[in-house]
């Protein structure tokens, strides 16, 4: 796994108002231990060219410039049987401008696996759109091997490689699934479950980070 500038900070980017208040409300007071994290939640807006412009302008400035980043917040999972409160650690993120591999999956399933017990994690390759998917497209984007999709996800770290080296990861909770799809976006509100396992997911975060900034052995 690559490993960090001692001290790298870490920016974490969602999309939504309500993604940001879950990860907000989780937050004990970040991670203990031998390595301090520094942390910073970005709400980007909606879609790909917000989250593109927010992450880029964000890591141009001196703090975040070598930060470690993840995109976070809500999907559409793709794969029959999936269900709301199911989580997704992307291994690649891909959009028609390129794609980008993700770092560390492993350990963040297993740091999710333990903050989480019980809830079902996949991982895959995760899609970006620039709009809500519906219907016969999740068949489509299902067909190209990919397991969710959202609309920040495969910009933010596009914006985030290009703007430099470092580490990247992204890491979903599925509100919305064939089996339970949403009506339109605004009904996330309704997605509870959903937001209980968003508002858990910083301390894994937190240990994705920590390794990185760890010297190898």
């Amino acid at each position: 796994m690559r490993t960090q500038p001692a001290g790298a900070p870490l920016l974490i980017a969602c999309a939504l108002g309500i993604e940001r208040l879950a990860l907000r409300s989780g937050d004990r007071g970040g991670a203990g231990g031998p390595v301090t994290i520094l942390r910073t939640i970005l709400r980007t807006g909606m879609g790909p060219v917000a989250a593109e412009r927010s992450v880029t302008g964000a890591l141009a400035g001196p703090a975040l410039g070598e930060a470690a980043v993840v995109a976070t917040g809500f999907c559409a999972g793709l794969a029959p049987g999936m269900h709301p409160g199911d989580l997704v650690v992307a291994e690649e993120t891909r959009d028609p401008r390129g794609t980008v591999a993700c770092v560390g999956t492993d350990l963040l399933v297993e740091e999710l696996a333990r903050a989480l017990p019980g809830r079902t994690v996949h991982t895959g390759p995760l899609t970006g759109s620039d709009h809500v998917v519906r219907g016969h497209e999740r068949a489509d984007l299902r067909a190209t091997g990919a397991i969710a999709v959202d609309m920040e996800s495969a910009a933010t770290l596009l914006s985030a490689v290009r703007a430099g080296e470092r580490p990247v990861a992204a890491v979903r909770v599925v509100v919305d699934a064939p089996e339970h799809e949403l009506v339109r976006i605004g009904t996330v509100r309704g997605g509870i479950s959903a937001f209980r396992v968003l508002r858990s997911v910083l301390p894994a975060f937190h240990e994705w980070h920590r390794s990185l900034l760890l010297p190898r052995r």
